[in-house]
């Protein structure tokens, strides 16, 4: 009897068995997340390339032309297109190139601050009937819209102790190159009158680049310490944004200063610094931003430091020193359990350190120093500055008045959590602080009476500051704890805190109880 069985020994109708399982695995292999994903990244490749070669493609920028610039120059535009022109050095040749140089255009023009929203940017093609004109030429049109030149402001403020109005006069683009002049009157319960004028403006149309020039009036009572200060005089800055955006200024000082009103229970210490002095000093800042929110930062870290040098040289006055500060400070998220990814919790920790080195005055090495003066010690003490004490309320004090010191170092950790019916958006608050403090003077045992002025030696001096290190570093600082509520607002932050003074020492001042801190640099 013959068997029904194919050439190839299998049963008829198995091949297409074999056809339908393997399409069912194909089936089943594209089903899988695995394949999908394959698939999906192999898409992303394909768009990503597609990209790429359309940002290679030849461009070139033909002609600008700007609208809404009603009063802003020609002059200072030019150096800002000019990179984007074909034929000017590194002139863009692909979409790519184009499309980066419009976005730092687009930048630079809204850095200015004188634009109400970022500028409107319209690509269109060249006109081919034109001989001058390429294929791949193209036209770029730019619509601005100006902010108001003039703005007036007119308000009030209290924080540190202290309530005051003020107004102030702003004018935008005053010469059609980005200037800004800004008027500001102030007057209040501590500062009897406080008026400034500040021109600055951009250099070589960069706004990274600004130099200012600026003039001062003020007359502000000093309560810790039974005086008024008053001060006229003007400073001339040059200020820059490097590539990390680090803000660095270099500037000249110079003032006019009378400590005058004295109080009737004034200090000898307060009495024997009365009277007139001038400050010839020039200055180096340093600042870098990493937090995320610099009013109420939940990550990154901040960097800020100061040396002024007073007298030398050719700077003339009749005060002589260096003075060097240095701030930081960082803050870090507290994932909360059952929280969001930002939870709005984290743990904030600030140092300030800073240091008064007198100086001979001019050009010789060898004539002796005079003591620091009361208008350029430090002070520490203040709801802005150590919690729990009041203002100038550490360090040195000749009676109840608080005369600074020339070495000090302060250091704060706080901790921010979210209130339950606010969440982490919210820029409300509750904090739980501990910060304390040293404020040291310098002394030295070799003064000698010279010209009716008390003196100090080049090693009456060095010998000073490494006695106030030593005091500086000599037991606990004063510390205070406390709790209290912060908000951030976009101007300033607000804090109200109740503080228990911790550790103090004679003849500071603590403050036990509320205590309501308003500014935008707390420690």
């Amino acid at each position: 009897m013959a068997s029904n069985v194919s050439a190839s020994g299998k049963q008829p109708g198995s091949i297409d068995k074999l056809r339908s399982s393997s399409d069912e695995v194909l089936s089943s292999a594209k089903a899988s997340p695995a394949f999908q994903d394959a698939e999906h990244e192999a898409k992303e490749r394909r768009v990503a390339q597609m990209m790429a070669d359309q940002m290679l493609m030849p461009m070139t920028v033909n002609e600008i032309s700007v609208n809404g610039a009603k009063n802003i120059r020609r002059g200072f535009l030019d150096p800002i297109f000019a990179p984007l022109l074909s034929g000017s050095p590194n002139a863009p040749q692909n979409v790519g190139e184009v499309m980066g140089k419009l976005q730092i255009v687009s930048a630079k023009l809204s850095g200015f601050q004188i634009l109400r929203e970022p500028p409107e940017v319209y690509l269109s093609q060249a006109n081919q009937a034109d001989p001058s004109t390429s294929p791949t030429d193209i036209n770029v049109s730019i619509g601005l819209k100006e902010l108001p030149r003039f703005k007036l402001q007119t308000g009030t403020d209290v924080g540190n102790g202290e309530g005051s109005a003020y107004g102030s006069l702003l004018w935008r683009n005053m010469f059609g190159g980005a200037e800004m002049l800004t008027l500001n009157a102030k007057a209040g319960t501590r500062t009897r009158s406080a008026y400034s004028a500040n021109l600055s403006a951009p250099v070589l149309s960069d706004p990274d680049k600004r130099i200012s020039l600026e003039g001062l009036a003020s007359a502000a009572e000093k309560p810790w310490a039974s005086h008024e200060e008053v001060v006229k005089g003007g400073s001339l800055r040059f200020s820059w944004i490097n590539a990390e955006k680090d803000t660095h200024s270099v500037e000249y000082f110079g003032a006019w200063r009378q400590i005058t009103g004295l109080g009737q229970t004034a200090s000898p210490t307060v009495r024997r610094d009365a009277g007139d002095t001038i400050k010839s000093a020039i200055k180096h800042t340093f600042y870098r931003e990493r937090r995320d929110n610099p009013q109420l930062p939940q990550s990154g870290y901040m960097l800020r430091s100061g040396w002024e040098l007073a007298g030398v040289g050719p700077l003339g006055g009749d005060v002589s020193f260096s003075k060097g500060e240095v701030e930081m400070s960082g803050a870090i998220p507290i994932p909360l359990p059952g929280s969001a990814e930002r939870s709005g919790a984290s743990i904030g920790a600030g140092l300030r350190m800073g240091m008064l080195y007198p100086l001979p005055l001019g050009f010789s090495s060898e004539t002796n120093s005079l003591p620091s003066r009361l208008n350029d010690r430090f002070q520490l003490g203040g709801p802005t500055d150590v919690r729990g004490f009041k203002l100038g309320g550490l360090g040195p004090h000749d009676g109840q008045d608080a005369v600074g010191g020339d070495l000090f170092a302060a250091g704060s950790v706080n901790m921010l959590l979210p209130l339950p019916y606010k969440g982490p958006e919210s820029g409300l608050r509750f904090q739980t602080f501990v910060n304390g403090g040293r404020l040291v003077a310098l002394k030295d045992s070799s003064k000698n009476k010279a010209a009716g002025l008390q003196q100090m030696s080049a090693r009456g001096v060095g010998n000073g500051m490494l006695s106030a290190v030593g005091d500086l570093l000599n037991g606990a600082p004063s510390m205070a704890a406390g709790i209290g509520l912060v908000y951030a607002h976009p101007v300033a932050r607000f804090e109200l805190n109740f503080s228990l003074p911790l550790i103090l020492r004679r003849g500071e001042v603590g403050t036990k109880g509320l205590q309501m801190g308003v500014g935008i640099n707390f420690l």
